[in-house]
């Protein structure tokens, strides 16, 4: 079932003497209950006019955007939906049970149900012995967890991530990584949007690109980042034994770095009934083979790919 439905979105934004600036142009995307989605682009690609649009904190020029079966930014759809900030400012003299505190009766909770939750989330985010602590005190990456506390504070169904692990240290962004894939598996669906491509990779399960407010590439990220036709072949047996058992079945071989003691190839076959035929050939000839994997890109590599796809389109369409 799609949490997030989004078709045809526009966004225009208008300034003075009628001057119009794109924010999005005909976005499609649709969000599954449960999943980890990942929004990246460039600066100015249109990720916050997206999040903001599905938040109702802006309206749209065109299209539709629904979240939890009812029109993005409804009452009904913001109540269960948390969000984190990309910039969390919370008043430097409060306690963190106090921050917290302060966002539960904006949100309406009963006082018990306030404590509860509070004593839950600041457990869930590891901050249990520091809500009594004043929030001038604490470093960037307890304040990227309070702040994630106070976006799970409602338990809600949906959860925006704006930037959650930017500026914290590397054992922070462990932290942060570890507490999103607890709350996938209780079932909440993320929403990240952030440049760290490396994060959105290590958490994320599907991924969308924007590039000048149309998406260039969205799918699942183990097929984006797959290569086609190649994979790495890991093997105990002597090279020339391996070479001899895959001669002319496989449309090329090339050695490659291997695992200290092991020997490694780059296969490129024509489609899986040639790598199983290789396979077969492989254990017929008595290689000991350690693993078969398929080879893949780097989140990186894709995105870079996608918006320069993307710019020669727009350079096409503009010459046209």
């Amino acid at each position: 079932m799609s949490i997030i439905e989004i078709e045809g979105l526009d966004k225009t934004y208008y300034g003075m003497f009628g001057k119009s600036v794109p924010a999005l142009r005909g976005v499609d995307l649709q969000v599954e209950r449960g999943q980890a989605f990942g929004l990246l682009g460039p600066n100015g690609a249109g990720k916050t006019t997206l999040v903001k649009v599905l938040l109702g904190l802006v309206k749209t020029t065109g299209g539709s955007a629904r979240l939890l079966g009812s029109p993005a930014g409804s009452a009904t759809s913001r109540l269960r939906v948390g969000y984190m900030p990309e910039n969390r400012h919370y008043p430097a003299f409060l306690k963190a049970r106090q921050v917290l505190d302060l966002f539960g009766q904006l949100n309406g909770m009963p006082a018990a149900q306030r404590r509860e939750r509070i004593r839950t989330v600041l457990e869930e985010v590891e901050m249990s012995e520091w809500g009594e602590h004043k929030v001038g005190g604490f470093s960037k990456g307890m304040r990227q967890r309070l702040a994630l506390a106070q976006a799970l504070l409602s338990e809600p169904e949906l959860l925006f991530l704006d930037e959650p692990a930017e500026g914290i240290d590397p054992l922070g962004r462990v932290v942060v990584r570890n507490i999103l894939r607890r709350c996938q598996e209780k079932g909440t669906t993320l929403f990240i949007n952030s440049h760290l491509l490396t994060e959105v990779e290590m958490v994320c399960d599907q991924v969308a690109i924007l590039h000048a407010g149309r998406v260039a590439e969205s799918g699942r990220l183990t097929e984006m980042t797959s290569k086609e036709r190649e994979y790495r072949l890991i093997a105990a047996s002597p090279p020339e034994q391996v070479l001899a058992a895959l001669d002319g079945a496989v449309e090329s071989i090339e050695s490659v770095t291997a695992p200290a003691g092991l020997y490694a190839w780059k296969l490129t076959v024509g489609g899986r009934p040639q790598l199983n035929a290789a396979v077969d050939l492989l254990r017929g000839a008595d290689v000991e083979i350690e693993a078969i994997e398929a080879v893949r890109s780097s989140l990186e590599d894709v995105f870079l790919k996608a918006v320069e796809d993307a710019k020669e389109g727009s350079a096409r369409v503009e010459r046209s």
